[in-house]
């Protein structure tokens, strides 16, 4: 029976203040859609920095006079070295044709570069890549090298950006976390106000603070939810149509957005939505029985 009361009353009030209740189902999920996206972005660029950290490459540039003898001797260099776990040679053929195929959207460049004019190097892979100072010091001087460079520099600014663009959806998150706590504390004082003699005769014949207390806090929690349910469904259609439609092909150097991150999503949404709204509508309501 008390049961069957707190769900009617839940409805009710849902009824009841719907305006305000819709006003606090869009602000959740435009909250909890912001914190889920900033919560993919951090699994995507810790998985992005997994995968290329772990097939990252070190770029032994040769200068442009390098001949056979200065060629070799590096090759049997690096075939003993203790720190190379793989390396290969890029001829100025294979180097011309890796920028033809980086570069075919753009036709004028592609025809107005030539093997000549690209160098030669040793592509190497480190035991550890951690150790390229190491490895450094020990070519950067050699004959017939020109420069050695760490591809992890060019990645680091890659991982700078999207470090950037993931703590502005954090804080765009919180601003709106913010706005929904608002909301949630004022529709649940509405709510109460409106039924105050009906929570006043309940406090006079006994009824205790949680049984008046519990559908105004579910009341909270059901607009939690749903709202959490919107912001996980913007998130799906995000990845459909967006991720793995219209920006396909500028996403293609990262790696793909699973659907295990996404359905993580879920839970993680609707269990923040649902405590954030039971914590706001219990503190608002301590306030409120206490007068």
């Amino acid at each position: 029976m008390r049961v069957k009361y707190v769900l009617s009353e839940v409805l009710v009030g849902l009824w009841r203040n719907v305006t305000m209740t819709i006003a606090m189902i869009i602000t959740m999920a435009v909250s909890l859609t912001m914190l889920g996206a900033s919560a993919l972005l951090y699994l995507q660029a810790n998985e992005m920095k997994d995968y290329y950290y772990a097939n990252i490459e070190v770029a032994m540039f040769l200068k442009s006079d390098v001949n056979d003898e200065q060629r070799q001797a590096l090759d049997q260099q690096l075939r003993s070295d203790d720190l190379v776990q793989d390396y290969q040679l890029e001829t100025k053929d294979k180097a011309l044709e890796k920028f033809q195929t980086l570069w075919r959207d753009t036709p004028d460049l592609v025809n107005s570069v030539s093997a000549e004019q690209l160098p030669e190097s040793f592509r190497v892979k480190l035991k550890n890549p951690e150790q390229y100072e190491d490895f450094a010091v020990k070519y950067r001087d050699a004959e017939g090298v020109d420069e050695v460079l760490d591809q992890r520099e060019l990645l680091e600014k890659v991982f700078g950006i999207l470090n950037s663009v993931q703590t502005m959806s954090l804080i765009a998150a919180i601003v709106m976390a913010i706005a929904a706590l608002m909301l949630v504390g004022n529709t649940i004082q509405v709510a109460a106000y409106s039924k105050r003699r009906e929570v006043a005769v309940m406090k006079l014949v006994g009824a205790s603070n949680w049984f008046i207390q519990a559908p105004f806090v579910l009341e909270a929690v059901a607009a939690g939810v749903i709202g959490a349910l919107l912001g996980f469904g913007i998130l799906v259609l995000g990845k459909v149509f967006l991720i793995d439609g219209a920006l396909q092909d500028l996403t293609n150097l990262l790696t793909p957005l699973s659907w295990d991150n996404v359905l993580l999503m879920l839970p993680f949404m609707a269990g923040a939505g649902a405590l954030v709204s039971a914590v706001t509508a219990w503190t608002t309501l301590r306030f409120y029985l206490r007068v």
